[in-house]
């Protein structure tokens, strides 16, 4: 259920900047997120239905931001690369981060922001847009331009990511630092 409720603050973080009339430059809790719940995913009866229904879910979004928010005409194709990195980032999620460590949590946030960057923009410059030349030197300027939301979403992802996997072992080690204090101060009979 909570990696239901975390995929559903994703969603959000992508949908309620739009709701608003601001942008977000990709700040969102989208990697993050589906890091967290391709973890829960590895410890769930129900895995093999968690990942469709995410997926489900995630191209609703895509359809409604495309048509509804940006006013475009929805392209299938447009959106198979961002489809199978949603699933890959889950897998990535289930398999790194089923035993979540610091390092392992870096490790998947960079690989999550790294890996949408180059294959967004490499999709985006080979698409049917032509805003880019189709030349070594129209990729690298795709790259650049896309380097703000790269740095957003590294920071986003690397924030989301640190919060969900970072807090509930804080909590517990509070709590066992509460349990250690107050069974140190009870009275010996």
């Amino acid at each position: 259920m909570l990696a239901y409720f975390v995929l559903l603050l994703a969603v959000l973080s992508r949908i309620l900047p739009h709701a608003f009339h601001s942008v977000s430059w990709n700040f969102t809790a989208l990697g993050g997120g589906l890091l967290f719940f391709g973890s829960q995913m590895a410890n769930s009866k129900r895995a093999a239905w968690m990942l469709p229904s995410a997926l489900a879910v995630l191209v609703a979004t895509d359809y409604y931001l495309t048509v509804s928010v940006f006013g475009y005409a929805f392209q299938l194709s447009d959106y198979l690369v961002t489809w199978l990195w949603y699933a890959i980032v889950c897998l990535i999620g289930m398999g790194l981060l089923q035993k979540a460590t610091a390092l392992r949590v870096v490790a998947g946030a960079l690989a999550t922001s790294t890996s949408f960057f180059l294959l967004s923009n490499l999709a985006f410059w080979a698409g049917p847009w032509h805003m880019y030349p189709r030349t070594l030197a129209g990729l690298g300027a795709c790259y650049v331009a896309g380097l703000p939301f790269y740095r957003n979403d590294l920071v986003s992802t690397a924030l989301t990511a640190s919060a969900l996997f970072g807090l509930p072992v804080l909590v517990a080690r509070i709590a066992d630092s509460l349990q250690a204090a107050h069974h140190n101060q009870l009275p010996l009979a």
